[in-house]
């Protein structure tokens, strides 16, 4: 198994300043923090990253600026996809990355092709790819699931195909990828809530978003997990819970960077069309943080 990304890989934030422009210091901070306190792995341009309001060279950028952070302390996925399977191949061979472990990719998203198209779309970047590819599949966001026998399919036909990000919040569907995967293949959770019970059940690990803002104990509960010791995992679980669910309760990142800013380590701006956190929400986010 590809050991590098077994534990807790974190969807890293764009920390932005008043005026929406990248705050690369609060970035390199970010950065230093979670590996400083544990994290196996950093994931740059996912969706929690805002990568569809980032321009091509801030995402250049962004991604530069982690490699100099990193020091190649920890490994890092880049986040490359979409409905354009073509762009897609583009981009990646357009892309350096020689610094890059793997890249991470989301199933096509508002075309919603057929199981036989998600195949077709995987096939296509797995043969341009030369680094490993996880699969990322999140049909609350992209309307359309990736079946577990398609990403079975995919793991047994290409090599590079490593693993998949599983975030479709559904029980059933994280044990039957468990269940009848080969052997190496990783499924890691991309649901913080789900994210334990999965990796006790034989999963990878998780690529969170509330773990990148308490990494120490994040990270902790999912190495515990990976041990099998549910006991000690689930008093950290435990302690997150109510984070987890107010990190979400609006949309994502505004929730994350709330907690970052109540950490003092960014301010809590987004892009158009998200919107910052209420009032509300702040308030019992800034509370969490100051009693845990």
């Amino acid at each position: 198994m590809n050991n590098k990304f077994l534990g807790t890989g974190v969807a890293l934030i764009t920390p932005f300043k008043s005026d929406l422009s990248i705050d690369y210091d609060a970035l390199k901070a970010i950065v230093e923090f979670n590996i400083e306190n544990g994290v196996e792995y950093l994931v740059i341009s996912g969706t929690t990253a805002e990568s569809v309001t980032i321009t091509k060279q801030e995402k250049k950028d962004i991604t530069a600026a982690i490699i100099e952070v990193n020091k190649g302390r920890v490994p890092l996925v880049l986040g490359i996809g979409g409905s354009n399977t073509a762009a897609i191949v583009e981009e990646i061979e357009g892309t350096d990355l020689s610094e890059i472990d793997a890249i991470l990719s989301v199933s096509p998203y508002y075309t919603k092709p057929t199981q036989e198209g998600v195949y077709q779309h995987f096939k296509m970047i797995s043969e341009a790819s030369p680094v490993d590819i996880l699969l990322y599949n999140v049909p609350g966001r992209t309307s359309k699931n990736v079946e577990p026998s398609t990403i079975i399919r995919l793991a047994n036909d290409f090599d590079n195909i490593i693993g998949v990000k599983e975030a479709g919040n559904s029980t059933y569907q994280y044990l039957q990828l468990l269940k009848n995967k080969p052997e190496d293949f990783l499924v890691i959770s991309g649901d913080d809530d789900l994210a334990l019970g999965v990796t006790l059940a034989g999963g990878s690990g998780v690529i969170s978003v509330i773990g990148q803002a308490f990494p120490k104990e994040f990270s902790e509960m999912i190495r515990l997990g990976l041990k099998g010791d549910a006991k000690a995992a689930y008093k950290f679980h435990f302690r997150l819970m109510d984070a987890i669910d107010y990190i979400f309760e609006e949309n994502n990142p505004a929730g994350i960077k709330s907690v970052f800013e109540a950490l003092n380590l960014c301010e809590s701006h987004v892009r158009l069309p998200l919107v910052p956190a209420s009032k509300a929400l702040k308030e019992k986010i800034a509370d969490f943080v100051k009693a845990f």
